[in-house]
């Protein structure tokens, strides 16, 4: 890292014109040096990327009234996080195109452990962190990707049942009035509808089976004029290639005629894994999707054209045909992963295995807003500081993925030009153990 006191190089030059481009979406002038501050706490090398040690760092000789000024602009100033998402978004996205176009949206969502009960969100719920239900909050985002890099674009918090049915929680919390219970797919739907609302390049959307076991969710995707690859449980019930629902029953007599779809005793659909498990060996293909850290990642795949069969019975048309891809890794006593694709009847199997794969890159994403730009450190209770800070951390991570894109791959949290003072020697935040008494 370069002296502070050295004329700023062309790193620190890029991230000043940046954050300019940020600043009038912060609304007041007077958020624009404690907006540079946050984001550059965020960017710099600070083991905790919370308030107090951020202050600590940018400003060792002034930290209360730092502090003061950063507080104020995460937790109280009332600024808009999707407009200074959309302002970031379209600062970066031009430079992730220069490589190539966008291919994928991609939907998610992670989890916080919290301790307490008083974090709004927070309850008992999955954690993808530790892989189980624990004490967390959850928040859903939607990424754009291209096949090099990728960035979230929506950020929302999912506030389950319990709180938003709770009005003393709301209170304390300054839930909004608008907010409303919802599920993680109609959240997800509501970012997707404000992209396609705002223009935003398409790409094929993008989830697990925890979103695309809901066939309502992918209809109206559908509707929205995306198409996807998304995720199944192996219970999803299709009907075999060729097949469909019965036509309705011819009218008899008297009464209105029945238009809905039927089965019977000796027309009944199969689930995915029946299909997968009945298929020919000649329907399996050893496919390479991508080169991996130690290897070239390859597995066996099958796709087969076919109608969904989820509750057709109730319909007076089948379900539009579309893509079911099966991995079967060799060895395996059974299929690992099912999706469903509404990609083309003439899509090449390797170009579904690598768009069903390329989920993978927001995993990359979030480890590193997690792990580098403190995602999960904020400290604070409410609904605004909450997304806030998320929106800074977006905004500070789209600058490291413009760097990267500007031939600069190592660009990384500590290596971007940037500089502060070192903190104070004797400098140790609120609630750290002191080393003097540690055993």
């Amino acid at each position: 890292m370069g002296s502070c006191l050295s004329a700023p190089g062309p790193q620190q030059i890029r991230f000043a014109a940046y954050i300019e481009g940020l600043a009038e979406a912060a609304g007041h002038a007077d958020r624009r040096l404690p907006l540079k501050n946050y984001c550059m706490g965020l960017l710099l090398p600070v083991q905790r990327k919370s308030i107090e040690p951020i202050a600590a760092r940018l400003a060792p000789d002034n930290v209360e009234q730092t502090h003061q000024s950063l507080h104020h602009l995460v937790a109280d100033a009332p600024w808009d996080d999707g407009r200074m998402l959309a302002q970031v978004r379209e600062q970066v996205l031009p430079e992730m195109m220069k490589h190539g176009p966008v291919v994928a949206w991609i939907v998610d969502d992670t989890g916080f452990p919290k301790k307490g009960s008083h974090s709004v969100g927070v309850a008992r719920q999955y954690c993808g962190q530790v892989g189980k239900q624990d004490n967390c909050q959850v928040a859903v985002s939607l990424s754009l990707s291209t096949w090099s890099s990728s960035m979230p674009i929506a950020w929302r918090l999912y506030l389950p049942e319990i709180w938003a049915n709770d009005p003393k929680r709301r209170k304390e919390a300054k839930v909004p009035k608008e907010i409303t219970f919802q599920t993680k797919p109609k959240i997800a739907l509501e970012q997707m509808r404000q992209a396609v609302k705002a223009g935003v390049p398409q790409g094929v959307v993008m989830a697990d089976a925890g979103y695309g076991v809901d066939t309502q969710f992918r209809m109206d995707i559908t509707q929205l004029g995306l198409q996807y690859v998304m995720g199944i449980q192996p219970a999803v019930t299709v009907w075999e290639p060729g097949k469909q629902p019965l036509p309705a029953k011819p009218a008899k007599g008297m009464g209105r005629p029945s238009k809905l779809l039927r089965r019977d005793g000796k027309h009944q659909p199969v689930s995915v894994k029946e299909l997968a498990l009945a298929l020919p060996s000649a329907a399996w293909k050893n496919i390479n999707w991508r080169e991996g850290s130690q290897r070239t990642l390859r597995s066996r795949f099958a796709a087969v054209w076919v109608r969904v069969a989820h509750r057709d019975y109730e319909r007076t048309e089948p379900h539009c045909e579309e893509w079911l891809l099966i991995e079967w890794p060799k060895g395996e006593s059974e299929p690992a992963k099912y999706w469903l694709s509404t990609l083309p009847a003439a899509t090449k199997l390797k170009d579904l295995v690598k768009m069903a794969k390329h989920r993978w890159i927001i995993e990359r994403d979030y480890e590193e807003l997690k792990q580098e730009l403190g995602l999960g450190h904020y400290e604070g209770r409410g609904w605004r500081g909450f997304h806030h800070h998320a929106t800074l951390c977006i905004a500070a991570y789209g600058f490291l993925i413009a760097e990267r894109n500007r031939f600069s791959p190592s660009a990384h949290v500590g290596n971007v030009g940037l500089c502060a003072p070192e903190p104070r020697p004797n400098y140790r935040p609120r609630g750290s153990p002191d080393p003097s008494r540690t055993t």
